[in-house]
């Protein structure tokens, strides 16, 4: 058994290519952990999902596996997870009727267009602080609704549940008793009000939404309910934290305050930074909630980006190479530079500050001299300029100097893509050197929810490892890098539209 500093707190980090579970001690530290594999299927052009029994059998493997060693009962269960991402399930049993629907989806883009092309995302955007885009749950939550046989009429009836995974995973702890999701996860919908805090009864007529399929929304700290007896679980373990990944990871770096900015590097990347009020943004940026406590509630501004991590899987698998990211950091490190080999990585559109579902993907610059290595290098290149891009409209939006960048997440561990990020934003970068960034952020609202930590401050004080990039790179060099993105990205803009004309 471990010794730990007891009250323990269990997080589990429901993500879109693995589920993990650690167990935390009072002083913050990681004493256990667990992760399992997920899969991820394709089944349509532009169409990802994955089959959400697997994805809660996964749950219970890795918290069957993190507390294995450990010798002291849980205090407390936080959660985080992916977002966007929506299940459909049979209240009686809990049973899924249909795939969990993933938030790089976009099944649900026709009614999208359709919203648009009705002029409706004035009203959308102002409740909201989202833009309509098929990235968000609305569109996929409908698509659910009228596509599983006999969903509607069971949804009408309330015999079925609709929800994030947050909420998926809450009701299957708890043995079905709570149907409930946190303010974060319904802020990512396009069905929650940001200034009423509930759901909006006329978003909810104009995605054709029935209210009692969807859960109660709540703070993203205290109480949710207890568990049930579940494998290695006990009853009566207090659920006391739900809250969206990039939401935890902002939680996670202690980013409790203004000006501070956070980048997850994961299969997509998100870049978010706490403010004092919603702030509807003119950059393509989001505004959603950052966390919530029963007192009260924090805003942020977030920017997401579709493709980072799945551009290096997808070259990986491309040229048949076992290990993506370990082959894509040697060959682009045998490369000083690009030499003008760009890759926008559309492959399911462009999100922030783009906003284009129709966009696609694109290699641009290639030459006889071009190489594999030049692609790498352009596939990780790729990540940062996304980055850059959000970062800089986040810091025009938010109107305070983002000085430092906090970065986490797989791609984060890369020296050669942190220090070039370091040099497009021209800031330090500061990499945290856990990998559960994101299960410390709901291991920290879980503990602040049964009073094992007393404050936010409190929180700030705990041990944080990270590693420090700096900017070396010319100015000129960087101009020039930066002007060929845009060139690069202009191009697949033009390529979209030219599309749409011959479709017309």
């Amino acid at each position: 058994m471990s010794k730990t500093s007891e009250p323990l707190i269990l997080a589990i980090d429901q993500g879109t290519t693995n589920t993990k579970a650690v167990v935390v001690d009072a002083a913050g530290r990681i004493v256990a952990r667990a992760s399992a594999a997920l899969e991820v299927a394709y089944p349509q052009p532009s169409w990802v999902e994955q089959d959400a029994e697997a994805i809660w059998a996964s749950v219970v493997r890795v918290v069957e596996d993190a507390l294995e060693g450990v010798s002291a009962r849980p205090a407390a269960i936080g959660v985080s997870n992916q977002r966007e991402s929506v299940v459909l399930w049979e209240r009686s049993t809990g049973k899924a009727l249909g795939p969990c629907v993933i938030w790089q989806c976009q099944r649900g883009r026709a009614l999208v267009e359709q919203l648009k092309g009705a002029g409706v995302g004035g009203e959308v955007h102002q409740r909201t602080g989202l833009a309509i885009d098929p990235m968000f749950s609305a569109g996929k939550m409908r698509w659910l609704l009228d596509n599983i046989p006999g969903a509607r009429r069971r949804a009408e009836q309330g015999e079925v549940c609709l929800g994030t995974i947050d909420s998926w995973v809450l009701f299957r702890l708890t043995g079905g008793a709570l149907h409930a999701c946190d303010m974060t996860n319904a802020s990512r919908t396009l069905l929650f009000n940001l200034h009423t805090l509930d759901w909006d009864d006329d978003l909810l007529e104009i995605f054709g939404i029935p209210r009692r399929v969807l859960p109660v929304v709540r703070p993203s700290t205290g109480v949710f309910a207890s568990t049930a007896a579940c494998g290695p679980l006990p009853a009566g373990v207090p659920i006391a934290a739900l809250i969206g990944d990039s939401h935890a990871a902002l939680v996670g770096h202690a980013g409790f305050a203004p000006g501070a900015v956070k980048a997850t590097y994961g299969t997509g990347s998100s870049v978010m930074t706490p403010v004092g009020a919603p702030l509807l943004s003119r950059r393509g940026l989001s505004t959603t909630i950052a966390w919530s406590r029963p007192e009260g509630v924090i805003y942020a501004l977030e920017g997401n980006i579709y493709s980072t991590g799945a551009t290096v899987q997808w070259l990986g698998k491309l040229f048949g190479w076992p290990d993506p990211p370990q082959t894509v950091t040697e060959l682009a490190a045998t490369c000083p530079d690009n030499e003008g080999v760009y890759l926008a990585p559309a492959f399911v559109g462009l999100g922030a500050p783009w906003w284009n579902p129709h966009a696609r993907g694109m290699i641009y610059g290639l030459t006889l001299g071009s190489s594999a290595a030049h692609l790498a290098r352009a596939a990780l290149e790729s990540i940062a300029y996304q980055v850059y891009d959000v970062f800089a409209a986040v810091q025009e939006e938010a109107g305070i100097p983002l000085t430092t960048l906090h970065a986490d997440g797989g791609a984060s561990a890369n020296p050669l893509l942190m220090q070039f990020q370091a040099d497009l934003v021209q800031c330090p970068v500061r990499v945290s050197t856990s990998t559960d960034v994101s299960a410390l952020g709901a291991a920290y609202l879980a503990g602040l929810g049964v009073g094992v930590w007393n404050s936010t401050e409190e929180l700030a004080r705990l041990q944080r490892d990270e590693q420090l990039y700096t900017p070396a790179m010319p100015e000129t060099q960087r101009s020039r890098l930066l002007a060929g993105w845009r060139d690069a990205i202009a191009r697949v803009m033009d390529g979209d539209f030219q599309a749409a004309q011959m479709q017309e």
